[in-house]
Parts: structure tokens; sequence; C-alpha cells
């Protein structure tokens, strides 16, 4: 472990030495390069023991079984329509999506607690109170919108009577007394619960594993992952689990689980979405970088979902206004260029993108113009010193092996390494990682004038009328373990945090093995409704969702 430890000072004092504003950074230095082929080889190696060692999977190989019940493949929105108009029960819909989850489930390990019996008893009164309603449809419409249509929680959200733990073996057995704010705002809206689903520890990685509830698979391949860390979140939708769910985002948590598992995902723009009520509770300046959102297998969800997690902010927005794509201006960014330690996007990934721009210029008749930032490459370092930033009060963020320790006190995270390798850590070896790499790393704060200047050319950039594309990953879903070794690869999406930008992760259907392609749609700050609008069109050009069974 002593050796793993030099590998990872020598990145951070190379990073550091050779970073945003060093003289002569145009190309990287004999030391960075050095110190990245390092890295890869050390990573490699320690991939390569890993999948020595780890055992196969009971469920690997297995596929989960095609949707058959035609409920199921219909969106939040037309439900809660057919539900209004009596033409379905709210029982027969939950009652479904309860038998899907029992299918699926035990393959994917994505729902780890669940309340169906009181989610069927909230369906029957749903039910009651459409008989008694005298209003008529729309009076409902307008009340509450999502009447009787079931959902999903990611299980750091509170979510009352409902277990939460952010997958932390010392908070075992806490349950919810309220609801977080999101969450009321959808029950208000008739929305009900179907359970909580899974997370990474401390949700502060991109793979949902703890040692509480264990590990969430990829419904379209079992040994992929799921991604993080609204991992079972993602996971549960894309095995058409659940139609509608919470997510939150501080690096590509709703984001990179969508891009994994088929799904639409959007991170608004920060400040509009209440992050009250969730775990770990941000510190420090972390909340600019946090945003909760709605994910979904239907794009027509997200907006109706954003306009009731909005709550009293919904004005801020302009939701209600109609857009005309063809008068918007279109960007697309390739990559982030030459990054330290990150993983070049895989061609299938960036041929997903082309097809993009070709179908936008075939079908809307404008030019999508390609265009390069140069600074993006330093995004890790943008997005590490943001999540370093002192409150108003000059007050740090908590750090993270404080977290790993509550309610105790703080870990030791070399201590627990060397207890994880022999299996006796309560904390899993990421968590670990990332404490040990933040506590080695100090904050760049040299880094902060790059991420002024490239706020402000992404302003102007898009402006109130521009949407720009850019990858949501560096490859399709990973094989379980593998992103421990390519840590830096998150910086696709921890960079929209870090600038503040609305961003909708949108499906571009499957690659050749049936693992599903995405891209990033971003819009200026407050455009919610550009990237939106984005998400339905490209639903209708690459056919959105796919049912993993019928892969």
């Amino acid at each position: 472990m002593g050796g793993l430890e030099a590998v990872l000072e020598l990145c951070v004092r190379t990073q550091r030495e050779n970073g945003p504003v060093a003289e002569g950074n145009m190309a990287h230095s004999l030391a960075q390069r050095f110190a990245e082929l390092l890295y890869k080889a050390v990573m490699g190696a320690m991939l390569w023991l890993l999948c020595l060692l780890t055992p196969k999977s009971p469920v690997s190989g297995k596929k989960l079984p095609p949707v058959s019940q035609p409920l199921l493949l219909e969106s939040a929105t037309q439900l809660a329509r057919k539900i209004r108009r009596r033409e379905v029960s709210s029982v027969e819909v939950v009652q479904a999506y309860i038998d899907r989850i029992q299918e699926v489930n035990p393959l994917i390990n994505a729902m780890v607690q669940d309340r169906f019996s009181l989610a069927l008893q909230e369906a029957a009164q749903v039910d009651k109170l459409i008989e008694e309603e005298t209003g008529g449809e729309d009076v409902l419409e307008d009340r509450l919108p999502l009447l009787g249509v079931p959902l999903s929680v990611k299980e750091s959200f509170a979510v009352q009577g409902m277990s939460h733990t952010a997958g932390s073996l010392a908070r075992r057995g806490i349950l919810a007394t309220v609801d977080a704010p999101a969450v009321a705002q959808l029950k208000r809206a008739g929305a009900i619960p179907l359970g909580v689903t899974n997370i990474p520890e401390q949700c502060m990685w991109i793979e949902s594993h703890n040692h509480l509830y264990g590990m969430t698979r990829n419904p379209y391949n079992l040994d992929r992952i799921a991604g993080g860390s609204s991992g079972g979140e993602g996971s549960i939708l894309g095995a058409a689990g659940s139609v509608i769910g919470v997510g939150s985002d501080i690096g590509g948590s709703i984001r990179f689980p969508s891009f994994s598992n088929g799904i639409f995902g959007h991170k608004p723009t920060p400040g509009i979405v209440s992050n009250d009520n969730q775990l770990p509770p941000f510190s420090g300046r972390q909340e600019e970088l946090l945003s909760t959102g709605p994910m979904c297998r239907y794009a027509e969800d997200l907006l109706p979902m954003l306009k009731i997690m909005a709550g009293a902010n919904v004005d801020k927005l302009s939701l209600n206004e109609k857009v005309d794509l063809k008068k918007l201006r279109f960007f697309t960014v390739p990559d982030c260029g030459e990054a330290l330690f990150t993983n070049p996007v895989s061609e299938e990934l960036k041929q997903a993108q082309r097809k993009v721009v070709e179908r936008l210029e075939a079908d809307l008749g404008v030019k999508v113009e390609e265009v390069h930032f140069p600074d993006l490459k330093h995004s890790y370092d943008m997005w590490f010193v943001s999540m370093s930033l002192p409150d108003q009060e000059g007050k740090l963020p908590d750090s993270f092996e404080k977290l790993l320790g509550e309610p105790g006190p703080p870990v030791w995270p070399l201590w627990e390494l060397l207890k994880a390798m022999v299996g006796k850590s309560d904390h899993t070896i990421p968590a670990i990682f990332y404490a040990l790499l933040s506590k080695m790393t100090s904050p760049p704060l040299s880094a902060l004038k790059i991420r002024e200047k490239l706020q402000e050319d992404f302003d102007q950039l898009l402006g109130t009328d521009g949407v720009l594309l850019y990858p949501t990953f560096t490859k399709v879903a990973p094989k379980h373990h593998h992103p421990l070794f390519a840590f830096y690869d998150l910086i696709y999406t921890a960079i929209f945090n870090v600038l503040g930008l609305p961003v909708t992760q949108c499906p571009l259907g499957l690659n050749e093995e049936g693992l599903p392609l995405g891209v990033q749609v971003v819009a200026g700050k407050l455009q919610d409704h550009l990237t939106i609008q984005m998400a339905v069109y490209l639903e209708k050009a690459f056919g959105g969702w796919r049912d993993p069974g019928a892969n």
C-alpha cells in the first residue's frame, strides 16, 4: 500500500506543479507524461489483479426478462391521464410496477427498501378520490398532475419511514422522519413512492456499491455498472421497474447513471430545486455545485417533473415557453482535449454525437458549429477546488474522512485501506481511495482563474438561445470495479457542476454489445427548457429508452 500511496503522491505533485497556470503548459511536460504513464501502469496492474481475485457473480451472463405488461411502457404523463379518466386504476399501475420490481430486482439489486403495502393503500385512496371527484378531469390535472403514478427515490433523500443511510454501515437502521422537499413536492402532486434505491457509500463514487446493500447492476448487462451516485435509480428505471425517479448531481450523479442505463436525466440550473434533507450534508460552497433533478424513461416527463420539483422557484425558469428548435444556435464539442490521467472518448461515442449533429442539420436545416475549449482539460482541477472552497463565513467543507467516520471520529484513510485489503474495513475501496486522494491533495486555487474565464466563454457562447453537445463519459458503461482505475474520467460531467449550467443526458440507442449510448445537451443558465425540448426531439429521432430484456 505504500507503493500506491507513493504513486498517488507523485500524480498529485505532478498535477500541482504542472497545473493550469504553469508556464510552457502548451504541451504536457515530460514529468506529466511520466506520471501519467506510471499512474496508468499501476492502475492497470491493480485492475488485472482485482479481476483475477474477484469471484464470478452468480448472475453473470443472465438477462432481464422483457417487459410483458403494457402499462410499463407508458410515460408518467400518459399514466396520470389514464388514471384521471378511469381508463386504468392507480392500484393496477402500482401493482404492475411492484410485479416488475419483484421480477428484476433479484438480478439488478437496485431497490434497497420498498413500501409496497403502503403504496397499494395509497393507490386505493387515489382511486376512491377520483371516483368521488365532481370537478372533472381538468381540476385533478391542475391540482394533482401525477395522481396515482408510482415513483422511486434515491436512498440518500429523506423519504418518511424509509431507510436513510447514504450506504454507510454506521447509519444502519436509521429511518427518515420527514420527506425531502423534492420528494414532498412530488407526493403533493399525487405521486406514490414505491421505495428507495441504492447509492455508493456517501454518494461519492460513480459505481453504486456499499457494504450495507451490496452492488447494483446494469439492466443491459449485469456484468456492467449502473453508475453513481444515483445508480440504483438509473438501474430500476432502465429495467422498467419505475417510470420516474429523483436523483441528485454534484459531479454527474444524475447524468452518468442515466447514460449508463439508457434513460433521461436532467441536472437543473443550481438553486432551482431544493437540496435539503439529503445525504451527505453539503458544506462550504458545495451547494453551488449540487442539483436535485428528475430521472425518467420518457422525455415528456422531464418538464412536468421539473415544474413540480422546482416549487416556488419555477417562475425563475421559462418552462411554459414554446421552443422552436430551428431558431436555436447549435454547438458541439467532441472532447475535453488532452486532460492529464483521463482516457480519450471512445470512437463509438464520438460517432453517436456526430450522428446527432448530422440529424440536426438534416431535420432542422441548422448549422452545428464544432467548437473547442482548451481549458476543459483542467476540468478536474476546477471541480476539485470548487468542492473545497470555504463558505461565506470562511468555514471549510467537512472532510471526506469526517463524513466516513460519522457519527464517530474521522477515519484514517490509509489504515482503512490496509484493513480493506484483509476484508476488515466497514468502508468500500472507492470511498477510502477518494478520502486518501482528498487528504493528499491541496486544492489548486490557480484553477479558479481558469474557471472564471471558462464561465465567461460558455456564457458568451450559449446566451439564451444556444445549445451544446458534449460527451457524457469516455466509454459505455464499464465493467464492475473498473472505474476505480479511471477516476479522472468523471470530468466530462463534473465541469457543468462547476459552471452551473443546466444539462440533460439523452439516450441515443444501443451499441453493438447492446449497451446504451448517449450525449449531454447543455444550455445557458436558467435555460432548462431548451435542453428538455432537445431531449424530446432526440427521443423521437433516436428511439429513446429501449427495453433491456428485448435486447
